[in-house]
């Protein structure tokens, strides 16, 4: 692919390990031209903390097989697949916006994670103007996103998640959600392939599981 395409569009890529990132506002004001990064993390054992990520098809980018990310206190929007990649990324109490009709996550999770995204006490947010938007979609089959206490408003559909037209990755695929409030939680209504966790599943949902107990320390400390 040449210098222009997606991966290159970054406003802000972060290739290192072991790093913080705080108080930032990163924004890729290319505007709707397609897709356009505004922030990439390319590293693994990341935190990005107390950040404003703004962008809009494509703005967040979390890559890596095998690489965790934290992702804490962050306000991230965007219109279409807007946090996407296959890197491991809990999301915890942030504030993440649509600025249109379209998709949020598209994870490609590779086939043997454990995780995916995992959002934990988020707020799902949107213009006045959106009324209908996916929670996700699988950019990879075996893509996984899990809400866990996350609120969500009206602009969510009631069926949740898309398949991409994928049928195989209805059966790959692991959409999940666990006391999902708000006006757009509908857990009678989702896509029947997708998942709602039980209560003594939720040990596996940790920050220390997600990220490790010793990246968990090392990002926190």
């Amino acid at each position: 692919m040449g210098r222009n395409s997606t991966f290159h569009t970054s406003t802000l890529a972060v290739e290192a390990n072991d790093c913080k990132i705080s108080n930032l506002t990163i924004k890729n004001s290319a505007g709707e031209v397609g897709q356009a990064i505004a922030l990439a993390l390319l590293g693994n054992r990341i935190l990005v903390e107390n950040c404003k990520i703004s962008g809009n098809q494509d703005s967040f980018y979390a890559q890596g097989e095998n690489f965790v990310q934290y992702v804490k206190d962050c306000y991230i929007e965007g219109t279409t697949d807007f946090i996407f990649g296959n890197a491991t990324v809990l999301f915890e109490n942030c504030e993440i916006k649509s600025l249109k009709n379209s998709y949020i996550t598209a994870a490609s999770t590779e086939a043997g994670s454990k995780y995916g995204f995992v959002f934990i006490n988020c707020h799902f947010i949107a213009n006045e103007t959106v009324t209908q938007v996916y929670l996700g979609r699988p950019w990879r089959i075996y893509a996984k996103t899990v809400l866990i206490n996350c609120q969500l408003e009206k602009h969510i559909l009631p069926e949740g998640w898309h398949d991409w037209d994928k049928i195989e990755a209805q059966k790959t695929t692991f959409y999940a959600e666990y006391r999902s409030f708000g006006e757009g939680a509908n857990p009678s209504k989702r896509v029947r392939w997708a998942y709602q966790l039980r209560k003594k599943e939720l040990k596996k949902y940790t920050p220390q599981k997600i990220l490790g107990e010793n990246t968990f320390k090392l990002l926190t400390e």
